[in-house]
C-alpha cells in the first residue's frame, strides 16, 4: 500500500505541474525521480535502491509489463484518474550496462486542455486543413504537438472518417479509428498505411515522423490526395523543411503536398500554460521550400515581444523562449 500511495502521489504532483515525463533512474546508490516540465528537468524525489525497485516493479505490473525482465526494452501503458479526469500513462523501461533498470512515464493530457495565446492561429490551421495535403506540427518534446494535431483532425473530421497510424497511440479518441505499430506481430507502418488507404479515410494521422520510412509514408499519402497530419522534432518552423529534406524528401514533393508547417512551444503563464505557434503557409511556405538556405521563423519574435508587452508572459519567460 505504501508503494501504491507513493506512485499515486508522484503522478498527481506531476500532473499538477503539467510535467510531460517522469524519470525513474538509479544514480549514486539511490533511485532518483525527476520531472520534465516546461522549465526543464528537475529532481522531485529520492528513494533507496530497494524502494526504487519496488516502485518500478509496481509501475510495470500496472502497465502489464514483464516484471521479471530488467534488461530488455519494454513498453506499457495504463490509465490514471485524478480530479475526475483520466490521464493516459505511457511507460518505457530499459536496463543500462550495469543491469540497473530505468523507467520513464510519459503523461498524455486530454486534447481539450490545450490553451492558445492567439486563437486566430488555430483558426488559420483549421482553414488550411480544408485544402488537404500535409500539415506538420513541430517542436520539442512536451510542446503539445499531438494535442494540436488531434484538435485539427477532430475539427475537420466531424462526420468523416479519421484514421491514425501511431507508435504508440498517445491520445484515446473514440471518434477516430486508431491503429498502432506492433513489430512483434509484424504490423509495421507500411502495412498499416496500405490497410488504411483501403479503409478510405478522409484524413489520416501518421503520428511522429522519426525516420525516412515514416516521412515517405506521410508524403505519399498526402500526394495521393489525403489530408495528413503528422508531428516531427525540429528546432524551428522553417528548419522543419530542412528536417524533411534530410529524410530524403525532395523540394518538388514538398512543393506539391506541404500545406502548412507549425512550430509551437508551451509557455508558462500566471495561470498555467498556453501554446504559442509560428505558422508557415501559402506563398511564403512555397518560396521557403525552394530556397537553399532558410531562416528559422515567420513571426515568432514579434509575437513573443507582443506577449511581453501585454504582460501575458514574464520577462524571464520572454528571455527563455525568444529564440524558440
Amino acid at each position: 500500500m505504501r508503494i501504491k500511495e507513493a506512485v499515486s502521489s508522484l503522478i498527481q504532483e506531476a500532473i499538477d505541474c503539467h510535467a510531460s515525463d517522469l524519470f525513474f533512474l538509479i544514480q549514486k546508490g539511490k533511485l532518483v525521480v525527476n520531472f520534465r516540465t516546461i522549465n526543464g528537468i528537475a529532481n522531485q524525489a529520492n528513494f533507496s535502491i530497494n524502494e526504487g525497485k519496488e516502485l518500478i516493479n509496481y509501475l510495470k505490473f500496472a502497465a502489464q509489463m514483464d516484471i521479471a525482465e530488467h534488461r530488455r526494452p519494454q513498453v506499457g501503458a495504463f490509465d490514471f484518474e485524478y480530479n475526475k479526469q483520466v490521464y493516459y500513462m505511457r511507460l518505457s523501461s530499459l536496463g543500462d550496462y550495469t543491469d540497473c533498470e530505468s523507467l520513464v512515464i510519459r503523461i498524455i493530457y486530454r486534447v481539450s486542455e490545450g490553451k492558445y495565446f492567439f486563437n486566430q492561429q488555430l483558426e488559420l490551421l483549421k482553414s488550411l486543413a480544408q485544402k488537404r495535403g500535409l500539415i506538420i506540427t513541430s517542436g520539442p518534446t512536451g510542446s503539445g504537438k499531438t494535442t494540436t494535431m488531434y484538435k485539427l483532425a477532430k475539427y475537420v473530421g466531424q462526420d468523416k472518417m479519421v484514421m491514425t497510424i501511431e507508435d504508440p497511440v498517445e491520445i484515446h479518441e473514440a471518434s477516430f479509428l486508431q491503429t498502432q505499430v506492433n513489430l512483434e506481430a509484424a504490423i509495421t507502418y507500411p502495412i498499416l498505411l496500405e490497410a488504411a488507404l483501403r479503409h478510405r479515410p478522409d484524413s489520416l494521422i501518421i503520428g511522429e515522423i522519426r525516420n525516412a520510412v515514416t516521412a515517405r509514408l506521410a508524403i505519399d499519402a498526402a500526394l495521393s490526395g489525403h489530408l495528413v497530419f503528422a508531428t516531427v522534432h525540429a528546432k524551428s518552423t522553417l528548419q522543419t523543411i530542412s528536417r524533411l529534406e534530410s529524410l530524403n524528401i525532395t523540394k518538388s514533393e514538398l512543393v506539391n503536398c506541404l500545406t502548412a508547417v507549425c512550430y509551437q512551444r508551451l509557455l508558462p503563464t500566471k495561470d498555467g500554460f498556453s501554446c504559442l505557434m509560428d505558422i508557415a503557409s501559402g506563398n511564403f511556405l512555397q518560396k521557403s521550400i525552394l530556397k537553399s538556405q532558410r531562416g528559422d521563423y515567420v513571426d515568432w519574435q514579434d509575437n513573443m515581444a507582443k506577449l511581453k508587452q501585454e504582460e501575458r508572459i514574464s520577462a524571464a519567460v520572454f528571455e527563455q523562449f525568444k529564440q524558440g
